[in-house]
């Protein structure tokens, strides 16, 4: 779990830069502020400030939701479980619906090799005409 949020940037209160870019929640830029100014600013509108960007001078922070912020997790979520994990190799087979009995059986004896060598396999059915 703290990896998660090390991914997604702090949240809060603890602010190690001076000087940061501040985005509103609607997305439009409010300019480069005091770490002070960003604080009040957050208080008053009774948000979170969130950490986007790092690596750049000043870093950029948005003002968010609860909800915004649950939302942008499940999103990263779902992208880093959509993308193929490095040393995972996945294999796909296409079936048709009228396909003979040996051709069956010997794709699946194909599909049984890939699993002992623990590879995903993904296998499509087509229908036949």
């Amino acid at each position: 779990q703290a990896k998660r949020k090390a991914a997604f940037g702090s949240v809060g209160r603890r602010i190690p830069y001076r000087i940061l870019h501040l985005i509103n929640q609607d997305g439009e830029s409010l300019g480069n502020m005091h770490r002070a100014e960003a604080l009040r600013l957050m208080d008053e509108q009774g948000l979170k400030l969130v950490l986007l960007h790092e690596n750049v001078e000043p870093p950029v922070y948005k003002l968010m939701t609860g909800q915004q912020i649950h939302e942008e997790q499940l999103k990263r979520a779902e992208k880093k479980k959509a993308s193929p994990k490095p040393g995972v190799v996945q294999k796909e087979l296409t079936f048709s619906s009228a396909i003979a009995k040996n051709d069956f059986e010997t794709k699946t004896k194909q599909i049984a090799l890939w699993i002992e060598k623990k590879h995903h396999v993904k296998v499509t059915i087509r229908q036949a005409k």
